[in-house]
């Protein structure tokens, strides 16, 4: 099976599950009187928008490259973890505002409607069904070596760590009684405060890539001593590096015997970037310039 349809089929696997969740956690948090129930399904709405996210752009990211993309599609992959994150910093957000409201109805002495046992049964499967999703999302992710299927397996583990707060908030609220209701709005702010936390750490490696930053120093370390490691081949410079989607590039000047001639400096060149592939992967994007050793 293809990269791009073991993709769609994790992808696709995750919706399911989340449409289905969804569609419980409304009703038990509208029945059960639960906002942490009723925020953690926004949350599960939201990640249902994120597969369908993912499945849009992966599909372009997909495509080789041509006329007017040199270096191939996979900069939409990227595009995809980043709105991901955004989508996540925008329910992070909903959610904090909303838990926070309540907690101040309740500090002004309102009361606070006590939820039902759905509320907190919805919760309880919502988070072993989450999490059975968050490994399996991510065992295929890092298999397919996709930050955009990576980003949504974290999607999936948010919500389960979400519905750790929904249950511990909703099910203190049911047995310690009415003095204790503000328990359910405050479960749903400290979801949404490690929301935030994910969604930063995505967004910040998204950014990352979007604006070509280069490769970690130990990854650059790793390419020179490949280059290095060639006989007639030294001093390699003006490295340069970044990620494209699930593939990187390389450009860098190395030296050689100005005397040798073109046809081995060619080999040479060859031999590197073959070497430097079948390292980092045959996607990878290698430029090898030629200059002659310095007398």
């Amino acid at each position: 099976m293809s990269r791009e349809k073991e993709i769609y089929k994790v992808t696709l696997v995750g919706s399911a599950g989340n449409v289905v969740l969804l569609t419980f956690k409304f009703f038990a948090g509208i029945l059960g009187h639960s906002s942490a129930m009723i925020a953690d399904a926004i949350h599960s709405l939201s990640d249902f928008i994120t597969d369908v996210v993912v499945l849009a752009f992966v599909h372009v990211s997909a495509k080789p490259q041509d006329e007017s993309h040199d270096y191939g599609h996979g900069k939409f992959e990227t595009i995809a973890t980043f709105l991901i994150g955004m989508a996540l910093t925008a329910v992070a957000t909903g959610i904090v505002i909303s838990g926070g409201v309540k907690f101040t109805h309740w500090l002004q002495g309102e009361n606070i409607q006590a939820p039902d046992h759905l509320a907190l049964w919805a919760a309880i499967i919502s988070l072993i069904v989450k999490e059975l999703l968050y490994q399996y999302t991510m065992r295929k992710g890092k298999k397919l070596d996709s930050q955009a299927v990576i980003a949504n397996a974290w999607h999936h583990r948010s919500d389960a760590l979400s519905s750790i707060g929904t249950t511990i908030g909703i099910g203190g609220a049911i047995i310690l009684g009415d003095r204790w209701t503000v328990l359910d709005p405050l479960a749903s702010v400290i979801v949404g405060g490690m929301l935030y936390k994910v969604a930063i750490k995505m967004l910040m490696t998204s950014i990352s890539e979007l604006t070509e930053s280069s490769l970690p120093k130990e990854t650059e370390e790793e390419i020179e001593n490949i280059i290095e490691s060639f006989e007639g081949v030294s001093e390699p410079h003006n490295l340069r590096t970044r990620k494209i989607g699930n593939y990187i590039a390389i450009e860098s000047h190395v030296r050689m015997n100005g005397e040798i001639p073109l046809r081995e400096a060619h080999n040479r060149a060859s031999a590197i970037e073959r070497s430097l592939k079948e390292h980092f992967g045959k996607q990878t994007h290698v430029t090898i310039h030629m200059e002659p050793t310095k007398e």
